[in-house]
């Protein structure tokens, strides 16, 4: 069996550390490592059960002083403390009674509550094109959308009607329940599910909105996108979510942007990617050319000996700033000299002829230039010995 690591260390903790100290520590590792956080994560299972057994020792007074003083052999068979690990003295109740609120919804201070509640945001997607993210567009959506029933204006009743007392939580709109665990009973509370925390239940329901107090309808809403804005961002827009309750203000409309792909620019963050084709003529000796951008085609005067993926930059022909519109990022474009295909003859015997030039094979003129005779070292040295000999 490996070593177990010391109590402290899993904690992450001083030796003189007190109860809040642990308390704190071990509510942190709790909540990052219980299984319920990460299901089937044997791992985590693991570091949940090292930090648990942990602090059950070290939160207890004897406990921590058998330990301080021999260890882990404190708890081993035959040790002073041997007899197997318990919770009996540690308190878990303040930190499981957070956990499993956290983890199932409910909470030992979570009640539901009956006053004015924030309705729903509702989410919709609009498609745009490269251009459009880049200086801004006005789209329209339509959406469903609810509205208060005008026949029970809202109270889900048919005319005439009330509310009755939901009988499974007599009005309280909650459940408390208790829950064995391997840490003792956990105290829990939930919504009730028969009147959905509302502590009423409708008998009567509306025959319009059929009890649910809202009518949804198609609507149209205008959606002002921002310049710069970037594929996958969200515009909000206030008060056109899901209506309130016992009420409370409408939620939002979150709009996610789709950019769709441009055929030759790419963009990161401000600034637009893309290349632009050289003939073998314009790369070596230079000349304009007309760069395609998103503000339209703009001309550059290519240098002479241009180079396959050499990279300029055109300020300020990027993407305006979210925060400021007057502000662009830059434009980067690659250069890629095309290698001629398909000549005609006169257009390779032209190649040829600079090929010989460069090479120095021949002058400007076309005059093949003489080979020089290439010597070799022992033909040197035979000359060396020949001229001394004849001295």
């Amino acid at each position: 069996m490996a070593d177990k690591r010391d109590y402290y260390e899993v904690l992450g903790v001083d030796r003189n550390a007190d109860e809040a100290a642990l308390k704190k520590a071990y509510r942190q590792l709790a909540k990052k490592y219980h299984p319920d956080v990460n299901p089937g994560d044997k791992e985590a299972e693991a570091r949940f059960k090292e930090a648990t057994e942990a602090y059950g020792i070290l939160s207890d007074p004897e406990k921590r002083r058998q330990y301080d003083q021999f260890g882990h052999a404190a708890f081993e068979q035959g040790g002073p403390g041997a007899g197997g690990f318990d919770f009996s003295g540690a308190d878990f109740s303040d930190i499981f009674g957070d956990l499993f609120g956290d983890f199932f919804g409910g909470g030992r201070s979570r009640a539901a509550s009956n006053g004015p509640m924030r309705g729903a945001s509702l989410r919709a997607r609009v498609n745009i094109t490269f251009e459009e993210a880049v200086f801004g567009v006005d789209k329209e959506l339509e959406i469903s959308l609810k509205d208060t029933c005008t026949t029970c204006h809202g109270t889900g009743c048919k005319p005439g009607t009330s509310p009755v007392t939901c009988t499974r939580c007599h009005g309280e709109g909650q459940i408390v329940y208790t829950q064995q665990s391997i840490f003792g009973m956990v105290r829990n509370v939930q919504a009730c599910p028969e009147c959905g925390g509302t502590g009423k239940v409708i008998k009567d329901k509306c025959t319009s909105c059929r009890g649910t107090g809202y009518t949804s309808s198609r609507k149209k809403i205008q959606v002002s996108i921002p310049a710069g804005i970037d594929n996958g961002q969200s515009i909000r827009i206030r008060d056109k979510g899901e209506p309130g309750r016992n009420g409370g203000p409408r939620g939002d409309l979150l709009v996610e942007v789709n950019v769709a792909r441009h055929p030759i620019f790419q963009r990161n963050d401000m600034d637009i990617y893309s290349t632009a084709p050289l003939t073998f003529a314009q790369a070596a000796l230079g000349g304009e050319v007309r760069l395609s951008t998103v503000d339209g085609e703009v001309a550059y005067q290519v240098k002479p000996g241009t180079q396959t993926d050499s990279r300029i930059r055109l300020k300020g022909k990027g993407v305006p700033s979210l925060r400021n519109k007057n502000m662009r990022g830059d434009h980067y474009v690659t250069f890629v000299v095309q290698v001629p295909t398909n000549l005609t003859s006169e257009a390779k015997e032209a190649l040829r002829h600079y090929d010989d030039i460069v090479s120095g094979r021949t002058d400007p003129a076309g005059t093949e230039k003489p080979e020089k005779k290439k010597r070799r070292f022992r033909d040197k040295i035979k000359e060396t010995f020949e001229e001394t000999f004849e001295e």
